[in-house]
């Protein structure tokens, strides 16, 4: 990230922003709400244009194209867990993780190491928050990409679950992977932080 500036209606919520996250590591992105950490993350996703600056993604071989990285390469779990209410718990897990280049063993698998298995055959709208943030969550597991974006990925898990994400966190990094998360708690991994303000 280079130089970018963000503007959201008439307001500009930060401008030169640069940083770089690199294989293995975990950015924790802090703020006030309202300081623009979800447009960073979407627009790091290429959902959101900056007003100002770039985003650029490199491979083993040099820069990649942003669309291509963004498609194959990065996950977006956003504040809101964009799940079908009507849809079966396992069906929705299903179809996000074949979407995402994942397959059925997959999802299964993730669905076992998300606790969600004996929940699988229930419509999603009545799933807890906690639950079905780790329905989100779990295709992360399903369809492995380098890139995780989340948007405060802890807050409707209890204790046990944040340990267990955290576990998971620690895993994608140690394979190196990479975190960009937009939080208010702390993330249960050691994250370098970048306060996101004007």
């Amino acid at each position: 990230m280079d130089d970018l500036a963000v503007q959201r209606g008439e307001r500009i919520l930060f401008s030169k922003l640069s940083a770089r996250v690199v294989a293995g590591e975990a950015v924790a992105l802090t703020g006030a709400n309202g300081a623009g950490k979800t447009t960073l993350l979407r627009v790091v996703a290429g959902l959101t244009a900056p007003l100002a600056g770039t985003v650029r993604f490199e491979g083993v071989r040099g820069d990649l194209p942003n669309d291509d990285a963004r498609r194959e390469a990065c996950h977006l779990v956003g504040h809101q867990d964009g799940l079908k209410g009507a849809r079966a718990a396992g069906a929705e897990l299903e179809f996000q993780v074949l979407w995402t280049g994942g397959d059925r063993a997959s999802a299964e698998h993730a669905a076992a190491r998300m606790g969600l298995t004996r929940l699988l055959n229930l419509p999603v709208r009545v799933l807890s928050a906690g639950q079905r943030r780790r329905l989100a969550l779990a295709r992360l597991i399903a369809s492995p990409r380098a890139l995780w974006l989340l948007d405060e990925p802890l807050s409707p898990l209890d204790a046990e679950s944040r340990r267990l994400f955290g576990q998971i966190m620690g895993e994608h990094l140690a394979r190196g992977g990479l975190i960009l998360a937009a939080v208010h708690d702390p993330l249960p991994i050691p994250a370098r932080q970048i306060r996101v303000g004007a």
